[in-house]
């Protein structure tokens, strides 16, 4: 059966063999439930890795700062595994999938996995199977993984939910500071990043974000003290000072139990979030039946929305579940 060679995997992937994690990992973002043992001893393997999410508008230069940024990484020996989100239609789930073009000679360092995952429609910037395939990574030896998001404005307060260091990227000239308080993004900043700087409106945007930040927006980090880091990844400048500012929160976080505590809202989350997928799921699944004649009611409306959802919760057993 197929849960048996996903376990088979399973050594071979704490092993660090890239063949097994490309393999596993594939498994993991198609959803398939024959290598839920395999992901579950996975999980039980994992917790080691210093999880960064890399997040801010489209065209703030993302993808340009991952890059330098693992490269400088390198430098220090550490091995770093990527997880890019890609957008993707919601119609025919066809995606771009351009990361390993666009970050170009550090996809081919053996110290660095870079793996491409569409959204297929999922919500808040992450793909389904991003944390699973977060998991592996950190599970094959990779001390930091880095996640890239699709940068979707307001819904990527959802990275923040999954990793121990947010960093949020603002460009001159786009708005950012305006768009960060409408979205909340910045106060979910744990590190906020200016890129193009040896732009001539950079420093505004610097000094927006530093006085924002002054005035306690930013108030839900606690006695963690937000830096805002100039960096301009064409000149290949601010890169170091980045490294440093998110080995700094490692070290804070690794203080007293504030890991922990990191770690067990990364798990609420993720308990939460596994619950909805599997209801999801189930309704899929019961389509072509009770859900279509609960949607036969809802057309003649002689049924409410939340009622016909509440009647369709009580046909959902727990071992119904796949």
């Amino acid at each position: 059966m197929a849960f048996v060679h996903s376990l088979n995997l399973v050594p071979r992937v704490l092993k660090g063999e890239v063949n097994a994690v490309a393999r596993l990992l594939t498994r993991a973002e198609a959803g398939s439930h024959e290598c839920r043992p395999a992901l579950d001893e996975i999980f039980r393997r994992a917790g080691r890795a210093h999880i960064i999410g890399i997040t801010g508008v489209p065209g703030s230069g993302k993808s340009t700062l991952v890059a330098r940024l693992v490269a400088a990484i390198r430098q220090t020996g550490r091995r770093v595994g990527i997880v890019a989100i890609d957008p993707s239609s919601p119609f025919s789930g066809g995606a771009i999938l351009g990361d390993r073009i666009r970050m170009g000679a550090i996809a081919a360092d053996p110290g660095v996995y870079v793996r491409s995952m569409a959204t297929r429609g999922a919500l808040g910037g992450l793909a389904r199977g991003t944390l699973e395939a977060i998991d592996v990574l950190d599970a094959a030896g990779y001390e930091m993984v880095i996640i890239e998001t699709v940068g979707v404005g307001q819904d990527e307060v959802e990275v923040a939910r999954a990793t121990h260091t947010t960093v949020v990227v603002s460009a001159p000239g786009l708005g950012d500071d305006i768009q960060a308080i409408k979205a909340g993004i910045l106060e979910i900043a744990d590190i906020h990043v200016v890129s193009k700087c040896d732009r001539s409106d950079a420093d505004k945007t610097v000094a927006d974000l530093k006085n924002m930040l002054s005035m306690g927006l930013a108030s839900a980090r606690g006695s963690w003290q937000v830096p805002v880091v100039p960096t301009s990844a064409a000149r290949d400048e601010g890169v170091a000072e980045l490294v440093a500012a998110i080995d700094r929160h490692w070290t804070f976080l690794r203080e007293g139990n504030r890991l922990e505590e990191r770690r067990r809202l990364i798990n609420e989350r993720r308990l939460l979030k596994a619950g909805e997928e599997i209801l999801r799921d189930q309704f899929v699944r019961q389509r072509n039946g009770q859900v279509l004649k609960l949607l036969e009611q809802l057309q003649a409306r002689t049924l409410s929305p939340r009622t016909a959802a509440e009647r369709l919760l009580q046909d959902i057993h727990p071992g119904d579940a796949p």
